[in-house]
């Protein structure tokens, strides 16, 4: 019987391995860069054509990864991206790096993990290493990958996992333009389906990634991704309902912060905001929470939580249409201008941004609703919302124009001295005046 494990570790070292990327997002296109630019022969797979001209002539549609990461990489030789997915049959490794959003019911939907793994399905082959990135519920790969990937299709023969191919399960840490940590410098969990399918999958990522953590199980490694996002979304939650007990009691929620955080042990500071957004916290946690039910338990925290963060864009909302109140305004015909549209600061990222949410609500109450985020010029449509609106210019008349100038995302780049002199009222969810230490009657706190 062929040892195709060995085999696999040789073309590791030998670096002859090819590798495979399935979704080209935030995720898997700086992924395959890293191994493109360790000398690995890499293919890019896509759903979407209007990305692949891009990538194969070096251009970026993502802010924080540059051009000339990709010209480099294009230039050696090692990365090419394509729609041909019968090309998964000349790499060695697939990865998969494709969403896993939520079902309006708050489902996991599977979809998009389903559809790959049937693609996979056609084309795999024994020697093959496949490894799921994708955020999901503990099981996922066990229960949903691997009878796909064991049933043969096209005339393939019947493979044994860990011993004709491999499969592994290695959460993503992506955190688009952190300043201190890449995809190569973020340790990475990886959990194999067996002893050998770990062993192939921390070789391959033992070349890009400064440091693997070896867990005993594919669910383990599942569950470690749902802790690292639940613990954020408790705690956001957290502060989220102290900014609204605190604001009743007339007690600013971002001092108290700011005092507790001089404790050197027993605390982390976590920090209220518009709402919850990116990829991860707003709809991880209720992968758990909905696996939980089959094991008849309520994931009452995840689900508290949860609660607590979507409510807080109505609660802005809410505090908007009280400052209008006192200027005599009602909602409904005011003139709002939203300041970001991103889901945190100095990047292009929309997914389950907060500011989405905001501007369905105002619109829906009446308001005259325009924003301004220099690093979205449009607003594209979602799975959830088709504004068709553009980014304004941050003009002395445009901002003298509107009712109120709400701040939903605290972007760096923007000139915070000349919108508090030209803006009537402000209602800032972010705490960007207080951090700059302006004071104004003009500044108002969500």
């Amino acid at each position: 019987m062929k040892d195709y494990k060995n085999e696999f570790l040789q073309k590791i070292v030998l670096k002859t391995a090819k590798v495979g990327v399935i979704g080209l997002g935030y995720v898997g296109l700086p992924l395959a860069l890293e191994f493109a630019l360790k000398g690995f022969k890499t293919i890019g797979f896509d759903i979407d054509p209007q990305k692949i001209p891009l990538i194969n002539s070096g251009k970026s549609y993502i802010k924080h990864i540059s051009s000339a990461k990709i010209i480099q990489a294009v230039q050696s030789n090692n990365f090419l991206a394509t729609t041909d997915f019968s090309l998964l049959t000349e790499v060695d490794a697939i990865i998969i790096c494709v969403p896993t959003p939520l079902t309006e019911h708050r489902e996991p939907d599977m979809t998009y993990i389903v559809d790959t793994a049937r693609t996979i399905q056609k084309y795999i082959r024994q020697g093959h290493l496949i490894t799921l990135e994708s955020t999901t519920y503990p099981g996922t790969t066990e229960e949903i990958l691997l009878p796909i990937f064991e049933d043969p299709q096209n005339g393939n023969i019947k493979m044994k996992v860990g011993e004709d191919f491999f499969l592994a399960f290695s959460p993503e840490r992506e955190d688009p333009n952190n300043p201190d940590y890449t995809t190569s410098t973020i340790p990475k969990v990886i959990g194999g389906v067996t002893q050998n399918c770990l062993e192939v999958a921390c070789a391959l990522y033992d070349k890009i990634i400064i440091k693997t953590v070896k867990v005993s199980s594919a669910k383990t490694a599942e569950a470690t991704k749902l802790l690292e996002n639940i613990y954020r979304s408790v705690n956001i939650a957290l502060v989220n309902e102290l900014k609204m007990i605190f604001d009743r009691m007339g007690i600013d929620i971002w001092e108290v912060i700011e005092a507790a955080k001089t404790k050197p042990f027993g605390f982390n500071a976590f920090y209220p905001g518009p709402g919850l957004g990116g990829h991860c916290i707003p709809i991880d946690p209720f992968y758990l929470s909905w696996k939980a039910k089959e094991f008849d338990i309520n994931a009452k925290f995840i689900e508290l939580a949860g609660e607590i963060n979507t409510y807080q864009p109505y609660y802005v909302a809410e505090k908007l249409g009280e400052l209008l109140n006192k200027k005599n305004r009602p909602v409904s015909g005011s003139k709002i201008l939203i300041l970001g549209a991103s889901y945190k600061k100095n990047i292009d990222d929309l997914r389950e941004s907060p500011s989405l949410k905001l501007i369905e609500i105002l619109l829906e109450r009446g308001a005259i609703v325009s924003y301004h985020d220099p690093y979205i010029p449009k607003l594209p449509k979602t799975r959830k919302h088709n504004f068709n609106l553009s980014s304004v210019h941050l003009t002395k008349d445009n901002l003298q124009k509107n009712n109120v100038l709400l701040i939903s995302t605290d972007h760096d780049s923007l000139d915070y001295k000349f919108i508090l002199e030209h803006s009537d009222l402000i209602l800032d969810t972010r705490n960007v005046f207080g951090r700059m230490g302006f004071v104004s009657s003009k500044i108002h706190k969500a």
